[in-house]
């Protein structure tokens, strides 16, 4: 091994903001205040990073012209419950589900998806 994962850093035009959005819909604590260059998430073992991209051209899914680059997988337990209190956090749903996941993007246009158990 030549490393450990430390963070994983996703772009935002506003890094606060977004931390704060995937602070909620995950449970977790913000580090770092409006206007930061740089603000973390932690909970439960985990660390996300954002960090400022004021010219940040996100996603546009499904089209390849602008990729999704990355997207994360949120468990949850019933994601009829899960969906309505993920859109009041400014998400939004995007095409492309399967039996056991459904398709968003966050504020800023990043894809992630609420993934459930279908058994």
């Amino acid at each position: 091994m030549i490393g450990q994962l430390h963070s994983v850093v996703i772009d935002a035009p506003d890094a606060h903001a977004l931390a704060t959005f995937y602070a909620q819909l995950l449970g977790m604590d913000v580090t770092g205040s409006p206007g930061d260059d740089w603000v973390v998430i932690t909970g439960a073992g985990y660390r996300l990073a954002f960090q400022q991209a004021p010219d940040l051209q996100p996603p546009d899914w499904p089209d390849p012209d602008r990729p999704q680059q990355f997207h994360l997988d949120v468990y949850v337990q019933d994601v009829d419950e899960a969906e309505p209190k993920a859109l009041a956090l400014g998400a939004r749903r995007l095409p492309g589900e399967g039996g056991d996941f459904r398709v968003y993007a966050d504020p800023v246009g990043h894809p992630f998806c609420l993934v459930w158990d279908a058994a």
